[in-house]
């Protein structure tokens, strides 16, 4: 590659739309390698509510890359692993945090999702420029760039423009029109509870009948994050106002004891209270001119996966190392695609029953799986289940780009 097209590579600008975690990791790496983005958010500020996520494999060897390792540990939670309870809140089973390496459901490095979008946009607010508040309401690739409007700022032209918005991304779909969102039946609403003594420094998960889940997980924050999942044929409830989202849960998940009335008395304050149907994207091709899809807007594999921040920081990083060292974009494209391809695929290929088995209908069926899940770290049954436990995480080796 010679010195000029190094030259005009390096000063090339990108719109990146959301700022949860995909948007300032994609921007980081493409200031290092001398672009210049542009991250533009609907939301006023960074989103304070989410719940924990995990940092693990390829997406651990991403924030270790970025220098981010042990600001990420320092604000750990630090779960020492999760239990399965009854409605007495007697354990059942137990999956320490160091079960199967590590590797397990509660992986050895957990963060608050917030947490995590502070510490990116704290490293690229710098070098990033930032738009809360904003959107694009429409885009126009013309060839030599894209022109893109924004609702607030106006009309700008950029050389590259990247969906990283979510699951039901609106700027994908302003461009994307074959974009399947596979709905799971699984329903789910989050948001952060009063921490009391009980709550200890385990996460508890809670199974009652009818296909219905209860969580509770200690943050390092003084508080407790909750969540209650529920299966159900529904098809327009995501889409009901959040009081009555908020009543809907109260009928589905009244009546149960274990902490289920603390947890239905907390929520109707809560303020970060976020309820979603649980999916996954599947996009025939995650490129189109020079607009592209990363993370969950392009390959959402649904919180059940484990895998949504290892995707999402691979898949950033991936993009912006192939955007760096191809001129032609149409071949970072395919080549940041054909990369990721195979990680996604094992990431949204489920366990079989999943989530039915996650969330048995009778007692019978959750005595069963605590049954399972109480053997799950001996031998010979670790090796079995790590198949079903274990996300596939390690599963992709990053390529190395010089930056």
């Amino acid at each position: 590659m010679s010195l000029t097209e190094r030259s005009s590579m390096s000063h090339r600008t990108v719109l990146i739309a959301g700022a949860g975690i995909t948007g300032p990791a994609l921007a980081y790496w493409l200031s290092l390698y001398g672009m210049t983005p542009t991250v533009v958010e609907r939301a006023p500020a960074l989103r304070d509510g989410g719940q924990t996520v995990d940092l693990r494999g390829a997406g651990l060897d991403v924030i270790r890359r970025m220098g981010l390792e042990a600001a990420a540990r320092d604000v750990a939670t630090r779960e020492a692993g999760i239990r399965f309870v009854d409605d007495r809140n007697r354990t059942r089973a137990t999956l320490p945090a160091d079960a199967f390496g590590g590797r397990g459901p509660v992986a050895e490095l957990e963060i608050l999702r917030p947490l995590l979008s502070n510490l990116l946009y704290d490293h690229t607010r710098n070098d990033t420029e930032y738009l809360f508040g904003d959107e694009i309401t429409s885009l126009n690739d013309e060839g030599p760039q894209v022109h893109a409007t924004l609702k607030n700022a106006g009309e700008r032209s950029f050389d590259y423009v990247i969906a990283a918005d979510g699951i039901r991304s609106r700027t994908r779909d302003l461009v994307f029109t074959d974009t399947r969102i596979k709905g799971l039946g699984l329903r789910t609403a989050y948001f952060t509870i009063p921490h009391q003594p009980a709550d200890g420094c385990w996460a508890r998960w809670h199974n009652a009948p009818r296909h219905r889940s209860i969580t509770l997980r200690p943050d390092n924050l003084g508080t407790t994050r909750a969540a209650l999942s529920y299966l159900t044929p529904a098809q327009d409830d995501e889409r009901l106002a959040t009081t009555d989202q908020k009543q809907l849960l109260h009928r589905v998940f009244g009546g149960l004891a274990w902490e289920v009335p603390r947890i239905l008395t907390e929520m109707d304050n809560a303020s970060d209270f976020f309820f979603e149907s649980v999916g996954q994207v599947h996009m025939p091709r995650w490129f189109m001119g020079r607009i592209a899809a990363v993370g969950d807007a392009a390959y959402c594999a649904s919180p059940l996966s484990g895998m949504g921040t290892s995707l999402a920081l691979t898949g950033a990083y991936t993009l912006a190392g192939e955007l760096a060292h191809r001129a032609d974009h149409h071949a970072a494209f395919t080549a940041y695609e054909s990369t990721l391809r195979p990680y996604t695929a094992r990431a949204q290929k489920l366990p079989p029953g999943t989530p039915r088995a996650a969330l048995p209908r009778t007692r019978a069926g959750i005595a069963l799986l605590n049954t399972v899940l109480r053997t799950a770290t001996t031998k010979p049954a670790s090796t079995l289940l790590a198949r079903f436990l274990v996300p596939p995480a390690d599963t992709l080796t990053l390529p190395t780009y010089r930056s």
